[in-house]
């Protein structure tokens, strides 16, 4: 019998857990939509509900539970602080609490942290000593592997990138700012300007997109954009110019060797790489416009081999804090 991991994505839109190998191979998994708006214990339970299907299914010994949750969060000590895509969340020990129902020690970290690990030691970011993750989905979030270790920062509050400021007007952001990130170029700020262009004259097939999948969002405008839609490639522009920007941003910050991009909207990688690049091409200084940026080749799974990752530490790696794991 070999020792596996019980993962969880846990996401504003759904709630992912998976069994995962020491060797970051996912052998099954399940999806829930997320219980965001009906608080601490309706996501507990649904955690505890998909952890007894997959360990009923389970041949190998679980050695533990890896968490990717959004932040901001503290790592160390097992707290999630005020994430804004879940109500409710305000400052709970979700290590402790969900270790008491597991009956299983339970490893805590940013899902895009997690990812990013996820990526560096088994996706596009392998033999690169430093990555930039960005994930663009519901929210935006970031992390950094360097050299095998996650920037945590301060109380692990790092690398929060979907709430740096790119203007001083705009949308309001769920963390109560505007012109954050996240609210610009989002997924879900690119739903809401496709269901704005789907009322206008020219939004037709945006709004039929919509039919077909059964709700607006950033998926039909992708879908729009697929055929050839000029209003949906306009918003696509425009979607790429914001993360563009945000990139730029990042670069000469983190200065990293290579940017994995993931999340839902990496589905659309292939329209939006060519207006990023542009924008970088433009706006970054010379040193750093070379930075091979790259769709993740984990795709939905970075974050639970991610997770997976903080039960089964690299030999010689340091995850922490500056601990060695």
């Amino acid at each position: 019998m070999t020792a596996v991991a019980l993962a969880f994505d846990l996401g504003g839109t759904d709630l992912r857990a998976a069994i995962v190998s020491r060797a970051g191979e996912v052998r099954q998994s399940l999806t829930v939509p997320t219980r965001s708006r009906d608080g601490v214990d309706a996501v507990l339970d649904q955690m505890v509900s998909l952890a007894e299907k997959l360990t009923a299914q389970a041949a190998d010994e679980i050695a533990g539970v890896g968490l990717g949750a959004p932040g901001p969060l503290d790592p160390v000590a097992g707290v999630m602080i005020a994430p804004p895509t879940l109500a409710g969340w305000h400052d709970v020990p979700v290590v402790e609490r969900l270790s008491a129902r597991l009956s299983l020690p339970v490893f805590l970290d940013n899902d895009a942290n997690v990812a990013a690990l996820g990526e560096w030691r088994h996706g596009a970011g392998r033999g690169f000593e430093t990555v930039l993750f960005v994930t663009v989905s519901t929210g935006i979030g970031g992390g950094v592997v360097s050299h095998g270790r996650i920037f945590h920062g301060s109380r692990g509050l790092a690398v929060e990138i979907g709430h740096m400021t790119l203007s001083g007007s705009g949308p309001t952001c769920l963390c109560g700012n505007v012109g954050c990130f996240e609210a610009l170029a989002s997924g879900t700020a690119l739903g809401h300007r496709g269901a704005e262009a789907a009322l206008r004259p020219g939004g037709e097939k945006i709004a039929a997109a919509q039919i077909d999948i059964g709700r607006p969002g950033a998926r039909a405008v992708v879908e729009a954009a697929r055929v050839g839609d000029p209003v949906a490639l306009s918003l696509i522009a425009k979607e790429a110019e914001w993360l563009g920007i945000g990139l730029t941003n990042l670069l000469h910050i983190f200065s990293p060797d290579i940017v994995v991009i993931g999340g839902g909207l990496s589905n659309a990688f292939d329209l939006l790489i060519g207006g990023i690049r542009s924008v970088v091409a433009t706006r970054a200084m010379t040193a750093y416009r070379d930075v091979v940026i790259v769709r993740a080749e984990l795709g939905t799974n970075a974050g639970l081999v991610g997770a997976a990752g903080l039960v089964f530490p690299a030999q010689g790696v340091l995850t922490r804090g500056g601990d060695q794991t």
